[in-house]
């Protein structure tokens, strides 16, 4: 109990030091933007007010056309319609969808659900709450609970068959009389002068049609073939998942998610309905095994079965024995918009990173609810480039929640990985065993991944006190130089780690967001 005091006070004292110096340096990096922007940010904000009064005088025409209908454009076709726009949903195919991923919302998500009025989506689905997770390594394991003795008896993470929820999802947008949902293939935007006023596409017979608005919302998923001219996508596949489905199986922890630090990566299991398990083996790089000639039942066998728990392993055989194994590939993808005039990015074509943590659809509903708060005084979106300057302040908004969530994710895989360098090995034991401490030690780190604390600052914290507490089990109690060195580049990897994904995230609007321009062009109770 000494040795644990010691690393605790030595890990909240180095991480002290250590956010000092950080806040100090970005501090000094955004300071330069305070002192001359307040009164133009003051007159952008006058002139969108003066704007948002006018009415629109476009007839019964539409307001605003979304381009797919999965989990974001099903859920913002709703809460736009129920706002009393006009919209039109184009989806490539209105059957139901079956993915490997999507099958986890986090808490935080729940709530942004409970807030647009969709939770009723999830009901008749044989969804499954989810109150924690469990995480294995190495033969031992720890339970980790959401933090959610604050909330209602009913506020805990879901997991469902995606598919399901996105039909009831698109079933109750279709039932508002302003919203349409059309099967159709988006071909390209329509562009005059800089300006998107609309699309071209494809109906299901093949017609060719053309679909005009005053703005465009195009979230047409992690293959989007309309973002490049919205955005500069650099996407990075670090993975892929291969998925089975367990059944007639009961995991170790009833309603918890299972993530075991396996070698090379994680393995992943959680319900997806009251008979079904849901096991996602992550395998480093865009290759995997072959399916068809039996390289990936071998793999899975030999390599992966042995490091599951024992209570899963015959359902486990089970599933691969039956042959149902889909892949999918793990996308990365920072937000980095071309703010244009008509049109605007939403859902994995605007921001993707790593579904370890199962925060994307966390990130998707709150951003709707951002968007939904800037778009509710405007009663006229007929001036385009007003209306561009005006939601600029969108993606500044949606910020600090979803590069929490993007960060956390891609720093858990990277540390949850095995790996042969000594520096590595410790940061992953160092990991799971400051998660093992209980109380804030596990608390803080869930409440992030929950995305019911998703605060940047919170993030860094933890992340580095992890390093500084693998750093005190290496000195403690008698350091020797070899252990130091280690100790050196832990802190350097972890350092390695963190900082070019805050970096791809933008340091000053993740940290410093009242410091854009940008952010104070949407109404003052938004930026709260």
């Amino acid at each position: 109990m000494v040795v644990i005091d010691q690393y605790i006070l030595g890990a909240f004292l180095v991480s002290s030091f250590g956010f000092i110096f950080l806040y100090s340096q970005l501090r000094r990096k955004t300071k330069k933007f305070k002192s001359n922007s307040k009164s133009e940010r003051k007159d952008d904000y006058i002139k969108t007010s003066i704007h948002v009064d006018r009415r629109s005088d476009q007839g019964n025409g539409t307001d605003i056309i979304i381009v797919g209908a999965g989990v974001a454009g099903s859920a913002l076709a709703y809460t736009l319609g129920k706002d009393g726009r006009r919209v039109h949903v184009i989806e490539r195919d209105l059957t139901e969808p079956d993915r490997i991923v999507g099958e986890l919302l986090q808490p935080g998500g729940y709530l942004k659900l409970i807030e647009l009025g969709l939770e009723d989506c999830l009901r008749s689905i044989d969804a499954q709450q989810v109150f924690g997770y469990a995480i294995y390594k190495d033969g031992k394991d720890t339970k980790l609970s959401y933090p959610l003795e604050k909330f209602e008896s009913d506020i805990s993470g879901r997991s469902f068959h995606n598919g399901r929820f996105i039909q009831r999802m698109r079933e109750k947008a279709a039932t508002l009389p302003n919203v349409r949902l059309e099967q159709g293939t988006v071909t390209s935007l329509i562009e005059e002068n800089g300006t998107v006023n609309g699309v071209q596409y494809k109906t299901k017979d093949g017609q060719e049609i053309t679909s005009h608005a005053p703005l465009t919302i195009v979230c047409d998923g992690c293959f989007s073939n309309l973002r490049r001219s919205l955005c500069d996508p650099k996407v990075d596949v670090p993975s892929c998942f291969v998925g089975l489905v367990l059944e007639n199986c009961e995991l170790p922890y009833a309603n918890h998610g299972h993530v075991i630090l396996g070698d090379p990566s994680p393995i992943l299991f959680y319900p997806i309905s009251s008979t079904e398990v849901r096991c996602l083996v992550d395998v480093p790089g865009q290759k995997v095994p072959s399916i068809s000639n039996g390289e990936m039942a071998k793999y899975l066998k030999n390599v992966v079965a042995p490091q599951i728990p024992p209570q899963l392993y015959e359902a486990f055989i089970a599933a691969i024995d039956k042959g149902n194994i889909r892949t999918m590939p793990n996308r990365s993808m920072p937000a980095n918009p071309h703010p244009t005039p008509g049109a605007l990015l939403l859902g994995d074509a605007f921001n993707m990173r790593h579904p370890l943590t199962g925060g994307g659809m966390t990130v998707a509903l709150s951003d709707i609810v951002v968007l939904r708060n800037l778009l509710k005084p405007l009663r006229d979106l007929h001036d385009p480039s007003t209306l561009c300057s005006y939601l600029e302040s969108f993606y500044t908004l949606r910020k600090p929640v979803a590069s929490t969530i993007n960060t956390l994710a891609g720093a858990l895989y990277k540390v949850f990985c095995a790996s042969p360098d000594p520096a590595r090995q410790e940061m992953r034991q160092a990991c799971f065993d400051y998660l093992s401490l209980g109380g804030i030690f596990s608390s803080g780190p869930v409440a992030l991944l929950s995305g019911l604390n998703p605060k940047p600052l919170s993030l860094v914290l933890h992340f580095f006190a992890v390093a500084v507490y693998g750093v005190g089990r290496l000195l403690i109690p008698y350091p020797s130089p070899k252990r130091a060195w280690l100790g050196v580049r832990l802190l350097s990897g972890a350092s390695g780690i963190i900082f070019p994904i805050i970096r791809a995230e933008g340091v000053r609007q993740m940290f410093f967001p009242v410091t854009v321009p940008a952010y104070f062009r949407a109404p003052p109770l938004l930026n709260k």
